[in-house]
């Protein structure tokens, strides 16, 4: 095994010859009582470290005091291994958590590695370990399948410089993700505000109801101002775009609407059809197969040409219902989804944020499995504002949603060049001085 090794002072090791391996603590049946949970234990399940990104920064559930009785609060710092479920899902803890027998946990002796390089190691073992899982009656692996297995490690330091450029494009695409999270709330909080609430609205009734009218006029570059000259922040306060907006309500199929507006249908605003069924084969390692192929979950594997090559929104049709996708980039819609295409390109966020708040589960028509049809889709009610607010909303959404996209896509090149990097990295097949510089130039 030795000459497998890039230099000598590289060593092939167990991953109990590197800290303390266990699984997790989950003693209580059944393991779903009430009296476990809701308290201020963290508690962390397969789905949580799938979703992680290799670093836990945040849970769905929670241990109780009698939860954390009947179980075991892991450091932070310790490695995640899911052993069931989502086979051989690694992250790392960034605070004390409690998790069930369906996770092995690592705390590694820091004398001897980097929990990181182990984490991004297991990574690209992860294949390997899924392979060993199949064939059982419940895909599963154990501490002896970890047991049995070996991996080269490199000195500590070495080890610390290969997560260290690992996780600069982890950190990168992280901080890319939460600024994504920002954008989008940003985009809903405005079209709450118009669209749900009616602020803007209320804001001119009071203003009606107590003789104090706001005039407004433009600045040069078209965008609002109040009487004292000053420019309206990025979220605008309902007072921001007052004259878009009338000062009653009147009463509708919706309810209260502003006065003015009508009531419509998603056929209104929207082409509604399905996708279609690719005439190829597809696959993720050929290589001019590099357009998404999409299903109601999200993207699935990827074809060489595209179906749609303009704005769209997609959502579920069979098997999966509620997921709503904007694609703005050449994909291929499966024949198990809706395409929606705006009819106008001022309605295309709005329609977005609309479909988003539309109850799927209540329009399923399937028996065996979830369907949703088009005629039901498009016949869904939502107030239509005008032509004018319309324009003005999509001028300040699209701005955010330009943003969105466009750290998406740096991510996802990110994580390619991780990708490739990392086996080559842990092998020792390129050395730490030559992907920092590849790193660098990315970052």
């Amino acid at each position: 095994m030795a000459g497998e090794l890039p230099s000598n002072d590289w060593r092939m090791v167990k991953l109990g010859d590197l800290g303390e391996v266990n699984r997790g603590r989950s003693r209580h049946r059944p393991r779903y009582a009430e009296h476990l949970y809701g308290g201020p234990y963290p508690f962390i399940q397969t789905g949580d470290i799938r979703l992680s990104g290799g670093r836990i920064t945040k849970h769905t559930q929670t241990y109780s005091e009698a939860g954390l009785d009947q179980s075991r609060l892991w450091p932070a710092g310790t490695m995640c291994i899911t052993i069931a479920a989502n086979i051989a899902e690694t992250a790392i803890l960034s605070y004390p958590a409690c998790f069930p027998d369906s996770v092995v946990g690592f705390i590694a002796d820091e004398s001897k590695c980097d929990v990181r390089f182990v984490e991004y190691t297991f990574r690209h073992l992860r294949r390997r370990l899924q392979h060993e899982a199949t064939g059982s009656v419940q895909d599963n692996i154990n501490l002896a399948t970890l047991d049995r297995l070996v991996f080269p490690l490199p000195p500590l330091r070495e080890q610390q410089a290969i997560a260290c450029i690992l996780g600069a494009l982890d950190d990168k695409i992280e901080l890319n993700r939460r600024m994504n999270r920002t954008l989008e709330a940003m985009a809903r909080a405005i079209f709450k505000s118009w669209f749900v609430d009616f602020l803007p609205v209320r804001a001119n009734m009071t203003r009606t109801q107590t003789g104090d009218p706001v005039r407004r006029n433009k600045d040069e570059g078209g965008r609002m101002k109040d009487e004292k000259g000053a420019r309206s922040s990025f979220i605008p306060h309902p007072s921001s775009f007052a004259a878009l907006f009338p000062d009653a309500f009147e009463d509708s199929e919706l309810g209260e609407i502003p006065k003015g507006w009508r009531v419509g249908r998603v056929a209104d605003v929207a082409d509604v059809f399905s996708g279609k069924r690719p005439d190829v084969r597809y696959s993720e390692a050929t290589e001019d197969a590099r357009i998404p192929l999409w299903g109601g979950n999200g993207p699935m594997a990827f074809v060489p040409e595209p179906l749609i090559d303009y704005p769209i929104l997609l959502t579920g049709r069979v098997g999966t219902l509620g997921s709503v996708f904007r694609i703005t980039s050449p994909c291929w819609p499966s024949d198990n989804t809706l395409i929606l295409r705006a009819k106008h390109e001022q309605a295309y966020e709005y329609l977005f944020l609309q479909l988003c708040r539309i109850d799927f589960s209540s329009l399923n028509r399937g028996s065996t499995q979830p369907l949703l049809t088009q005629t039901d889709l498009k016949a869904q009610l939502l107030p239509l504002p005008p032509s004018g607010l319309l324009e003005r909303f999509h001028l300040i959404v699209d701005s955010l949603f330009l943003r969105f996209d466009s750290a998406d896509i740096e991510s996802r090149t990110l994580a390619a060049l991780r990708d490739a990097l990392l086996p080559k990295l842990i092998s020792g097949e390129i050395r730490v001085k030559d992907a920092e510089r590849v790193v660098g130039r990315a970052v």
